[in-house]
């Protein structure tokens, strides 16, 4: 579970804080002279586009990890007038604001992976992903590309949401917690329900919702939802409790999963495992409370077949209550 740092960019000395940030990111996270030089040119570039072009800009940033190696995150969300041409924006020269035009060329090319979203009059949403080492050539073990926006409310310095994977062949264990109220005691049971998860990645849904009961007794409790993708049996097993809630996405249509009502902690009236059908490249979103429940992803042409990241990126972007901390987790199969 990795803490993103969230920054507002409204206006030209916050993007030069923001690229200060990031390279502190960088240092951490282990990127050489020349990595964290490709970091700052790309915040930079993509922080004064939002001063330039954007309403109410944020900037996320944060580690990520694929095939063991160490990464950064830079998801830019706003809601300004969107683009009408991705690719023209991207064509060196290009530019709407007299400027040089260069930036979302050069973000591009400096990013291992990258990819906007953008809806004409809601707004738009950009991804870079930049590595500490090379990627290596062999394919990833892992059998879902994940995505996640964890962020506390505001005013609280740590969300009291939590979330978690365990990856292994064939098989995959994806957990969303949400700590009762929010601040420290909120976090405090959310961690708690992290650690049970990990201490029993062999178990069932239902079995590890069961032991996080007895381990969350001592603190606030928690809404606690698994899923376990079996890609063998193409099945995906589902256990919750608490307002946690979790769709599957599939070119033939989507359906929801169900969660019993209590507090994993305090009353749990039934813990219960449903099994459902997962389609061959299916996208799971489960997402904490602090999310409105009436998102579509339908309403965003082409949304649904781009990086979880930016997935979850847009529906906190637009969905997000404002009053409470908020996760969303999105997971597709991988190719």
């Amino acid at each position: 579970m990795n803490d993103p740092v969230a920054l507002p960019i409204l206006e030209s000395s916050q993007a030069g804080e923001a690229r200060r940030i990031a390279m502190a990111i960088a240092t951490r996270l282990g990127f050489n002279e020349t990595e964290r030089g490709q970091v700052g040119i790309v915040v930079t570039e993509v922080a004064n586009n939002l001063v330039r072009h954007a309403k109410d800009g944020l900037l996320l940033l944060q580690a990520v990890t694929k095939n063991d190696i160490t990464g950064m995150e830079i998801l830019a969300l706003d809601k300004g007038p969107g683009i009408s041409d991705i690719q023209e924006c991207l064509r060196d020269g290009f530019s709407t604001a007299g400027t040089p035009g260069n930036g979302l060329g050069a973000v591009s090319r400096l990013s291992a992976f990258f990819e906007i979203h953008s809806t004409p009059k809601v707004g738009t949403a950009l991804l870079s992903h930049l590595w500490a080492s090379p990627m290596p050539v062999k394919q990833s073990n892992n059998n879902l590309e994940i995505g996640v926006v964890c962020l506390p409310m505001a005013g609280e310095e740590v969300p009291g949401d939590g979330w978690a994977t365990d990856q292994q062949a064939g098989r995959s264990l994806l957990l969303v917690a949400d700590g009762l109220g929010h601040g420290p005691l909120a976090a405090q049971a959310s961690l708690e329900a992290v650690r049970i998860f990990r201490e029993n990645v062999r178990k069932s849904p239902a079995e590890i919702i069961a032991a996080a009961h007895a381990a969350l007794r001592s603190t606030r409790g928690a809404a606690l939802a698994i899923a376990e993708v079996d890609f063998e049996r193409q099945v995906v097993r589902f256990a919750g409790v608490g307002n946690i809630s979790g769709c599957v996405f599939s070119p033939e249509g989507s359906y929801s999963m169900v969660s019993h009502n209590g507090t994993v902690g305090h009353e749990v009236r039934k813990i219960q495992e449903f099994v459902y059908q997962w389609p061959k490249g299916g996208l799971l979103v489960m997402h904490s409370d602090g999310l409105s429940t009436q998102w579509r992803l339908d309403r965003y042409p082409g949304l649904i077949t781009r990086h979880p990241s930016l997935i979850a990126g847009v529906l906190y972007r637009d969905f997000y209550r404002g009053r409470d901390d908020v996760t969303v987790l999105v997971a597709r199969e991988e190719n």
